[in-house]
């Protein structure tokens, strides 16, 4: 794929989503920090359900210390392997609270060496709570990049480096909110809707699932 043809994609995507964001709900980079730590293998749809009860009583790490291990499981027991995400968090506030100043760092070294942080975790904090130019690869965008032709790799690091390098610059600070929606809704997994995917006539993906009236009539 070429930069034109790049370009023409995000294009797009601006045109129908100018200021796209995450779905997860939070007021804070601490409480984002905490709502990614808690998506891993979980909805966003769910995981705003438990933070709206967490961070109603405890959204400061200082007060989430407070609730101890035992109180944070009570309220984000509806949230796949709670088990292990509370210890992460429980220590991750600590180190929050000694080596930060309880305050969430604005640097990847010092996010990834946080519990239960890793670097997808680090690039969703980074870009959104802090405007870098970063994209957290999951298996929405793996897939969205490799199918479409936008970033083809074998693994999620290959495909970050690559689509941090070839996506135009004035796309970049957004481009993970746009393929993620995009893979979520439109690209998705089995049935990808490409008779009403915005850049079905751009998109390399050799097995579309129908017919492309709405391609045509943007070609014709």
């Amino acid at each position: 794929m070429n930069r034109e043809k790049r370009t023409a994609i995000f294009q797009r995507l601006r045109s129908a989503n100018p200021a796209p964001t995450t779905e997860l709900v939070f007021s804070s980079p601490f409480e984002l920090l905490i709502a990614v730590i808690l998506s891993a293998q979980a909805t966003d749809k769910g995981v705003n359900k438990a933070t709206a009860r967490l961070f109603a009583i405890a959204n400061s790490p200082a007060a989430i210390l407070a609730l101890g291990e035992e109180g944070l499981k009570e309220q984000i027991r509806t949230i796949g392997l709670f088990n292990s995400k509370a210890k992460n968090i429980i220590e991750t506030c600590r180190r929050l609270v000694s080596d930060h100043a309880g305050v969430v760092p604005r640097d990847r070294k010092a996010l990834e060496a946080l519990p239960g942080v890793g670097r997808k975790t680090a690039n969703v904090v980074l870009n959104t709570a802090f405007g870098e130019p970063t994209i957290a690869v999951d298996t929405h965008i793996f897939r969205v990049a490799n199918r479409t032709g936008l970033a083809v790799g074998k693994t999620p690091l290959a495909v970050e480096q690559r689509l941090v390098r070839l996506v135009p610059t004035e796309f970049l600070k957004d481009a993970h909110h746009w393929l993620i929606l995009h893979g979520r809704y439109v690209c998705k997994a089995r049935s990808p809707d490409c008779p009403n995917c915005p850049i079905s006539d751009l998109c390399e993906y050799k097995e579309k699932t129908m017919a492309l009236p709405c391609a045509r009539s943007r070609t014709a």
